[in-house]
């Protein structure tokens, strides 16, 4: 079977935990990462243990495999730290595959992320300051480096390759932001050839961790189950325009795992989107209903979307109306050119009383799952009331 996993909202609904509960019921499941990088922070709870996946899929406490498909922007610098603390913790040695033609983050991507997210003062964007925009905006550019010439490359030759990014495209790219006079010590690292030289050796190193795949189908063929787990959410799909420029820069929904698909003759059989029981937004930007008393009212606690410099605290909301709930998964199916099942999960709804909660009410689970028009859009409806997702209880 082949699922996606997908957000309703602005990210932090509960990917990770569905993603576990994917794979839990799976002889042997393969775990695509898609979309984005290192800034999602997927979390999932094992008992006794507790783990925030990046890079890693949120299905490695149940031995699942990882996939960095081609749309994906791994961060082969952080990608040790999350392997060696989860090994750690779990004893599991996780197994990364990865396309040939994904193309990595750099120190440079995320130092002028950096740099320029601090220069928008107030008016910043929410970027979680990864360098995924910029990685993105390089790549298209035509300074890449894929994985695929990764691992023919050397440490000393990889440097001499970002030394060249450097030269000819980041130094023009910082003038053409107008960042190039700015008293930042990000500015200073971006002329540090040290910085280089010590990125270089440690993504060298961690390129241990990866085995390059150079036939997608092949891999695939050999899971009962392929499970696309999407980062951020459908409010900030790159092309969400309500939400520009406020929004992540790739696509948060169906269309990257169609393609992938679509490639090897290949379909979807089911995408579950994930919501909690009230809408939430880590960073800049609009959020409907935003209520901030909703978190002393209701005992909100979430210790993985921490304050923090780049995206300040979390913010929680109520809901609109049940036809703007599912306005943009219903946009997001439509994308296909053929039916698939659709399931709705809901989580955090132990904090909340088994309710949503809508701007003008506080609406019974029951009701909501009930509603005529959830009902004619959802094959099924999950219900999640703990951090775990063997306690997920189906909706009849």
């Amino acid at each position: 079977m082949i699922f996606s996993v997908v957000g309703c909202n602005y990210g932090d609904e509960g990917k990770g935990l569905v993603t576990d509960y994917l794979c839990s019921r799976s002889p042997s499941a393969l775990v695509v990462r898609h979309n984005g990088g290192a800034q999602s922070g997927h979390t999932v709870e094992d008992f006794d243990k507790r783990f925030v996946f990046h890079e890693l899929s949120s299905g490695s406490f149940r031995n699942a495999d990882t996939y960095w498909a081609e749309t994906f922007l791994p961060d082969l610098y952080k990608l040790g730290d999350e392997y060696s603390d989860f090994f750690n913790l779990s004893g599991i040695k996780v197994k990364i595959f990865a396309s040939p033609l994904a193309c990595i983050t750099t120190i440079d991507d995320i130092l002028i992320n950096m740099l320029l997210e601090e220069s928008r003062g107030d008016k910043r964007h929410g970027s979680c300051g990864m360098g995924i925009n910029e990685a993105d905006t390089r790549n298209k550019a035509g300074f890449f480096i894929n994985l695929g010439t990764l691992k023919t490359m050397s440490a000393d030759s990889l440097f001499l390759a970002l030394k060249h990014i450097r030269t000819h495209y980041s130094e023009r790219h910082i003038c053409e932001l107008s960042l190039q006079n700015k008293n930042s010590e990000y500015l200073t690292l971006l002329r540090n050839d040290d910085v280089l030289r010590n990125f270089s050796d440690v993504v060298f190193d961690n390129l241990k961790y990866i085995t390059v795949a150079a036939d997608e189908k092949e891999l695939f063929g050999k899971y009962s189950d392929i499970i696309f787990e999407t980062g951020q959410g459908l409010q900030l799909d790159s092309l969400n325009e309500e939400n520009i420029p406020h929004v992540t820069a790739s696509r948060t929904g169906l269309t990257n795992p169609a393609k992938i698909l679509n490639k090897l003759n290949l379909k979807l059989d089911g995408v579950f989107y994930v919501t909690r029981s009230y809408l939430t937004r880590h960073g800049a930007g609009p959020i409907e209903n935003q209520n901030d008393s909703l978190k002393d009212t209701y005992k909100f606690s979430d210790l993985t979307n921490i304050p923090n410099p780049w995206q300040g605290e979390i913010r929680y909301a109520y809901f609109d109306t049940v036809e703007k709930f599912l306005k943009l998964p219903k946009k997001d199916v439509s994308t296909l050119n053929y039916g698939i099942q659709k399931n709705l999960v809901i989580t955090h709804l132990n904090e909340t009383n088994d309710c949503m909660l809508f701007k003008d009410n506080k609406i019974p689970v029951s009701d909501f799952a009930n509603n005529p028009n959830i009902k004619a859009f959802f094959d099924k409806v999950y219900l999640s009331s703990t951090p775990f997702s063997n306690d997920f209880v189906p909706f009849e």
